[in-house]
């Protein structure tokens, strides 16, 4: 799960990592009025979305003035002006695609005279299992850039899980930065603090970019983003209040709501399966066939007929979807239960593009009858590679 700029730096600020004083605003005047309690001759206003890139990102409909979605200004008058200028619309960034987000809220921070800009964050690094952090005296630039063109200029700090952020691995990262004198003990006390942040919120990751370093030695996080480990949401009900579903793909928070996996993709052929890594196989052999999956989505294995019958109305609410691939292999799952919740959803929604169905396992010949007798155009498969090939078939025969 995502949050926003502003929330991230509200949680980083509550276990003592130093932030700039700012505030969230939804209209203009709400802006003015944060810009009045800040008391600075310099604002930052920035586009609130969950993408990176908004300062170099543009706007999908132009207009004069344009400068991208954080803006330095100098008045109070200039802040309403850009505030203006950046809610209700569309920003599209690197991270976005080219539909981009709209901007529904806008966040006002003081300025900062900037001496040095440098990348931090920290994220479980799923080939160790650990928590790493990651440094680079390159800040400021997209982390993926730096470690294409200059990947000496990222540092590493993979932690113990038992002893935790010890003050040695901070200092190393403070001195790799290339911090001096007070600016290593304050570096010191932002991982600490930062660590603490990690750990308590159950996050996945944490990164600031830019760290800067300002004209007086000072060390701020000019930008924060967060995300958290969806699995641990039960036990952090204040961080999933922070939830902005208008962020979310409507498709999989309609998933969510009936229990099911899924993750839209970019293909045209929706799959429908029962069990993670028989999802995986399944995109892969679709992929082997010629073809690409639109989606992942596991129905898990104790599916009711009403699950099924949503999911379905899922994969089909995707208009790039020209072709759905069902494969099941009932063990807990049965097959009846499938082709019940199949023949349901595809009377309900007129289905009106190829399915191909491979049903295995538990109550399978039922499964197969009730599916015959539907009087629906199934395209019944023997196997894996049977159903893929028939999918990929039917799709292409179609365009």
């Amino acid at each position: 799960m995502n949050i926003h700029e502003y929330q991230a730096k509200e949680l980083l600020k509550a276990h003592g990592v130093p932030v700039l004083d700012g505030g969230v605003a939804y209209t203009p005047d709400e802006a003015v009025r944060v810009a009045e309690r800040l008391e600075t001759p310099v604002f930052v206003v920035k586009s609130q979305i969950h993408a990176g890139g908004r300062g170099k990102g543009h706007f999908k409909e132009p207009e004069a003035g344009d400068k991208g979605g954080v803006r330095v200004v100098k008045s109070l008058d200039e802040v309403r002006e850009n505030t203006e200028h950046m809610l209700g619309r569309t920003l599209v960034t690197h991270q976005t695609g080219p539909e981009g987000r709209e901007v529904k809220r806008v966040y006002v921070e003081s300025g900062c005279n900037i001496a040095r800009e440098l990348y931090l964050s920290m994220l479980i690094d799923r080939a160790t299992s650990r928590v790493t952090i990651m440094a680079s005296t390159e800040g400021g630039m997209d982390i993926e850039e730096v470690a294409a063109r200059t990947p000496e200029k990222i540092v590493f700090e993979s932690l113990d899980p038992v002893v935790g952020l010890s003050p040695y691995s901070a200092r190393k990262i403070a001195f790799a930065l290339k911090l001096e004198g007070g600016q290593v003990s304050a570096c010191v006390k932002l991982l600490m603090s930062l660590y603490k942040a990690f750990m308590a919120t159950d996050a996945s990751m944490v990164e600031i970019n830019p760290l800067v370093v300002t004209a007086d030695g000072d060390l701020l996080p000019l930008d924060a983003k967060m995300n958290f480990d969806s699995n641990a949401l039960y036990r952090q009900p204040k961080i999933e209040s922070l939830r902005d579903e208008d962020e979310e793909d409507p498709a999989e928070l309609e998933a969510q709501r009936h229990s099911l996996n899924y993750i839209k993709l970019d293909g045209t052929i929706g799959c429908m399966v029962n069990g993670a890594g028989l999802a995986m196989a399944t995109m892969d052999i679709i992929k082997l066939y010629g073809g690409e999956p639109a989606n992942f989505l596991d129905v898990g294995g104790g599916a009711t007929r009403e699950r099924v019958t949503t999911a379905f109305k899922i994969i089909l609410s995707d208009p790039s979807v020209e072709g759905i691939l069902v494969n099941i292999f009932g063990g807990i799952m049965r097959c009846d239960v499938i082709a019940e919740g199949v023949v349901a959803a595809a009377r309900e929604v007129s289905l009106n593009v190829p399915l191909v169905v491979r049903l295995e396992g538990t109550n399978v010949d039922l499964g197969k009858k009730i599916m015959a007798e539907s009087g629906l155009p199934i395209i019944s498969a023997d196997n894996l590679a049977d159903a893929a090939e028939k999918v990929v078939k039917a799709v292409k025969e179609a365009q």
